[in-house]
């Protein structure tokens, strides 16, 4: 049992501590852990008695797995541009086509709530297959009052009906979209629609509790990132931050003054930035599906990272466009073997450290008393084989709040 037990996020060396317990036990009761350590104490405990019994047979049991960024409301596939990269065609080439982003906004703001909502409960269920439990889900593929809004509203409907927990941010500042794109003053309209009635409403509506901003070439400025940014921590939104990840921007040390949650992808980060997230609370969330997906040979540097005492996490990016993945053991196979961190840091990032940039660390991300009984049980001997064998599913069961949400032989409440 990996319980990482401790205090706050982790940082360098601490990365590896996963709080092993050997021949482990958890009592469970009304949904939180009541109970977690040595499998013959936890048995002996007056309330353990009566409980009842499940045996994992020495599988490996770890946190659910935090998945802190992915854009979980989309519509289609972008197959037809996977096939154009294969071909030597780079993410901007098709961007400046009428491809990615905008691509995805077309299709969404032509499909039913219905059909986006059925598309996303089957990729909960895939989620839960691989042993996450909480999944954070952006906005961004409507860039319209009405589309924006019906994305947030389903994130809330699925947080409802299905088990697993959808934290919503709010992420309008994806890039500009078609309709503002070519017009005099056009992107400084569409920001001013962001500040002045879709980050209000979304407050007022309580559909978000984080606000994002793709800060890059091609999407939005250092200044208006700021500029969204701040009108979003004024309605009570915190900050979040897609940053340097086609280019250097100054998003990073953009994130880090404004105490932001988290900024994500960081493939172009400079020496002076990693200095800033080690002094700071910023999440450095790594994205390594994404680099894969694109075939692109620059990953964020993980390893400067930890050494300097930056708090990582790991995320999927789940997409359509980049990072069309579901798998939380891939990304911890991904970090392993292209950012170079051990399965131990992985296991961290991917679950504690995940958890405080959602700021749920409190509740989630290890397995101690009084937290949420969130709880992934893969059928491996050893932790790293979770990593180990890329591509290959070994989750057995995933528990949500103490509820069987997955397991190999179909006993769960969301399959």
């Amino acid at each position: 049992m990996l319980t990482l037990r401790g205090r706050g996020p982790r940082r360098g060396a601490a990365l590896s501590n996963l709080g092993i317990v050997k021949d482990g036990a958890v009592l469970v009761r009304d949904g939180r852990i009541a109970a977690a350590g040595v499998r013959s104490k936890v048995e002996a405990m007056p309330e353990a008695h009566g409980a009842e019994k499940l045996d994992v047979e020495g599988r490996v049991v770890l946190p659910g797995f935090v998945d802190s960024h992915t854009h979980l409301i989309h519509a289609a596939s972008r197959a037809e541009e996977y096939e154009l990269k294969i071909a030597g065609a780079t993410y901007e080439e098709i961007a400046r086509k009428g491809g990615g982003i905008l691509n995805s906004v077309k299709k969404l703001r032509a499909a039913t709530a219905a059909d986006l909502k059925a598309r996303a409960m089957a990729a909960l269920r895939e989620f839960a297959a691989y042993g996450t439990t909480t999944v954070e889900a952006k906005s961004g593929y409507g860039l319209d009052v009405t589309s924006e809004l019906k994305i947030l509203g389903l994130h809330q409907e699925l947080n409802r009906e299905q088990p697993l927990e959808i934290v919503s941010t709010f992420l309008g500042a994806h890039v500009v979209p078609a309709e503002y794109r070519h017009t005099p003053g056009g992107p400084a309209r569409y920001v001013s629609l962001l500040v002045n009635r879709l980050i209000p409403e979304v407050a007022e509506r309580k559909l978000a509790e984080f606000c994002d901003v793709f800060c890059d070439r091609g999407a939005f400025s250092l200044a208006q990132s700021e500029q969204v940014l701040e009108a979003g921590a004024n309605h009570g939104l915190a900050p979040r931050l897609h940053a340097e990840q086609l280019s250097r921007t100054g998003a990073t040390l953009l994130a880090v003054e404004m105490g932001a949650a988290s900024c994500d992808h960081l493939e172009q980060v400079k020496a002076a930035d990693i200095r800033a997230l080690a002094k700071s609370k910023t999440v450095a969330t790594l994205l390594p599906g994404c680099d894969f997906h694109l075939g692109l040979k620059q990953y964020a540097p993980a390893r400067a990272l930890i050494d300097a005492g930056a708090i990582v996490g790991l995320a999927t990016d789940y997409n359509p466009g980049t990072s069309p993945t579901l798998s939380m053991p891939m990304v911890l196979s991904l970090a392993c073997t292209q950012l170079r961190m051990t399965p131990a840091e992985a296991i961290t990032a991917a679950t504690i450290n995940a958890a405080y940039s959602l700021r749920r660390d409190k509740e989630i991300g290890s397995i101690e008393v009084g937290k949420l009984a969130d709880l992934a049980v893969f059928d491996v001997q050893d932790y790293r084989e979770i990593p180990y064998y890329f591509g290959v599913n070994h989750c057995w069961m995933t528990v949500k709040k103490g509820e069987i949400v997955y397991r190999t032989d179909g006993k769960s409440s969301i399959c």
